[in-house]
């Protein structure tokens, strides 16, 4: 597999709690945090959006 290049989300403001993206040639997503930054997670794109929709969901009901 080609060397990926991650790129930080803009919502990862703390040096120490940022998350990473990558797309892979085949574009699956590619997620990992810097924490512990061995640990990938492989989505979809349909599947990041779902998550994402999930997460926002559940914030706005705090």
């Amino acid at each position: 597999m080609p060397e990926l290049h991650w790129q930080k989300s803009s919502y990862s403001q703390e040096a120490s709690s940022c998350v990473y993206v990558a797309t892979t040639p085949d574009s699956t997503l590619r997620l990992r945090e810097s924490d512990e930054p061995d640990v990938v997670l492989h989505a979809g794109r349909a599947a990041l959006a779902a998550l994402i929709a999930a997460v926002k969901m559940d914030k706005t009901r705090m």
